[in-house]
């Protein structure tokens, strides 16, 4: 799923360490998001929206599978 993360966080001058430490998650598990290699569990999506104070559809992109 293609998502906003890099360009919000760097917007914020937040590392990803940064990130995860405010989201309770991994490093790795933001540089995977950043790399649209991992799908959000709908809590993390969420969280991911609060620090962003966004809406989820603003942060992620969702694509219809065919």
């Amino acid at each position: 799923m293609k998502n906003h993360i890099k360009e919000l966080r760097e917007g914020r001058s937040l590392t990803q360490e940064d990130l995860a430490k405010l989201l309770d998650t991994s490093r790795q598990t933001i540089i995977s998001l950043e790399k649209e290699k991992y799908n959000p569990s709908i809590m993390l999506a969420y969280k991911i929206s609060k620090v962003f104070n966004k809406i989820i559809e603003e942060i992620f992109v969702f694509e219809e599978e065919c």
